[in-house]
């Protein structure tokens, strides 16, 4: 439901009162002043996302514009081709008065106080987001026990797979143990084992055409999915870690069980393919049988004309488990304009907005009456099953908040590639490696050379001595 909010500034009121109020001995009143407009408010809207995805942002706000016209509101989108332009313009102080996050950003927003809390705003204006929204969505975006932003997307991450490579039905007729997504009650909720999607790998793999059978990439995101499946952690403290867990026996247990298939030559991509194209190049080619993505990859996919393809959850190997993205919507701490961000908060959160731009693809709504609705479902176009999004919410694990993911990522990116890529001889070594490489960043060491916190110099400082006059 589109809200209008009519804004009436308190001078006007005062002025009308005390026009009202002239004495009798004031023989020459003066004439009444015309009617003052209301005044002006501009708001920015800060975005991210391909043209498609933010002509779909705008279409809600042109809308928006229009229905408010009366009002002399006026909303611009500030759009960014990536989410790191976006962040980069807000690090250097250009905050939107509304603005589009990722979840990983909230540390550091409210470690900057550039975000204000939002609970009592919707309070303020009736909004009852509780029973139209995942709990996993709205624990990720507060802090304190106050909603700092509000879910705007939640996308599980799944696994895209080839239907031409990976053929379920002809594999059944081979008598290969398969998922059976052709049961009525399974298509609408599919699942499969570790085992059946290695054996799908072998079946779409064919290294003498250059085609792999998956490729999973070798970080902490990608291999999150089959540790946390597998009964073990990927963080030895999920609301404050010093450190990955890798080294854990929970987690060493689960990397062995996953590991010969994830690190098998035979089925992956090999190193001279992935020099040539990307992991996403290869599959949109038809030559990669599957490869693990969240929805936005569905827009970049469908228009391809030479690749038919559907989406699985991610394989089980003891529970079903999975990461995903998730994307807020914040209003800055230094808005001039509070009520009226958050009247467009609110507009853009309902329903008609959300499922217009649902409608773009891009979207895994964090709105779950959009979520159950066509607007993403889709029903007719690729992925058949777009209800699996869906239901790999419900076992998606929220990862702490960082403020340093990528330095993370960077600091055991070498001996990752190698647990993913090399035969290991010792398994506890390598984890051990990872898991240390990762505390010089979840836990650095304190700098010797930095003042105390007395303001006391070390030792040999140049300062001369007390003594010495």
């Amino acid at each position: 439901m589109q809200r209008r909010w009519v804004v009436v500034p308190l001078a006007l009121v005062l002025g009308a009162a005390l026009a009202g109020c002239t004495g009798d001995d004031d023989p020459d009143p003066a004439p009444p002043s015309p009617t003052r407009a209301v005044s002006k408010v501009n708001l920015t809207f800060g975005v991210w996302g391909t043209k498609k995805e933010t002509d779909a942002y705008r279409s809600v706000v042109d809308t928006y514009n229009a229905w408010h016209a009366a009002e002399k509101v006026k909303v611009k989108v500030e759009a960014y081709g990536t989410h790191d332009d976006l962040m980069t313009a807000i690090d250097g102080g250009d905050v939107p008065d509304v603005f589009l996050v990722s979840r990983g950003d909230l540390a550091d927003l409210r470690e900057r106080n550039l975000n204000q809390p939002i609970g009592n705003l919707l309070d303020d204006r009736d909004v009852d987001f509780g029973d139209g929204y995942s709990r996993p969505a709205l624990e990720a975006f507060s802090g304190d026990r106050e909603l700092q932003c509000m879910p705007y997307g939640i996308s599980p991450m799944v696994i895209y797979y080839n239907t031409k490579l990976v053929d379920f039905e002809a594999m059944a007729e081979k008598g290969l143990d398969v998922p059976n997504v052709d049961n009525e009650d399974l298509a609408k909720k599919p699942t499969w084992t570790l085992e059946q999607f290695q054996t799908a790998a072998d079946y779409a793999s064919r290294p003498r055409r250059n085609i792999g059978g998956f490729f999973i990439s070798p970080t902490v995101r990608g291999l999150a999915p089959f540790i946390y499946s597998g009964g073990g952690q990927v963080f030895d403290n999920d609301e404050e870690p010093t450190s990955l867990a890798f080294s854990s026996d929970d987690t060493k247990s689960a990397l062995e069980e996953v590991l010969p298939t994830l690190r098998d030559p035979k089925l992956t991509l090999s190193a001279d393919m992935l020099s040539q194209k990307t992991p996403l190049e290869w599959f949109r080619e038809g030559k990669l049988g599957m490869i693990a993505g969240t929805r936005d990859l569905v827009p970049e996919l469908r228009p391809t004309g030479v690749l038919d393809w559907d989406v699985m959850p991610m394989p089980v190997v003891d529970d079903a488990a999975t990461i995903g993205d998730l994307t807020g919507i914040c209003i800055s701490s230094e808005t001039a304009d509070v009520a009226e961000s958050a009247d467009f908060l609110v507009d853009f959160i309902s329903t008609e907005s959300v499922s217009a731009v649902a409608a773009a693809g891009y979207l895994a709504p964090a709105n779950t009456e959009v979520a159950l609705s066509d607007a993403f479902l889709q029903v007719g176009r690729t992925p058949v099953h777009s209800g699996v999004f869906n239901n790999s919410v419900k076992y998606m694990r929220i990862p702490p908040l960082l403020t340093n993911g990528a330095d993370l990522e960077a600091a055991v990116a070498a001996p990752l590639k190698q647990l993913m890529e090399v035969e290991v001889v010792d398994l506890d070594v390598l984890t051990e490696q990872i898991d240390e490489a990762s505390r010089s960043v979840l836990a650095p060491p304190e700098d010797p050379d930095a003042p105390d916190p007395g303001g006391t110099e070390s030792p040999g400082a140049d300062e001369p001595d007390a003594d010495d006059d």
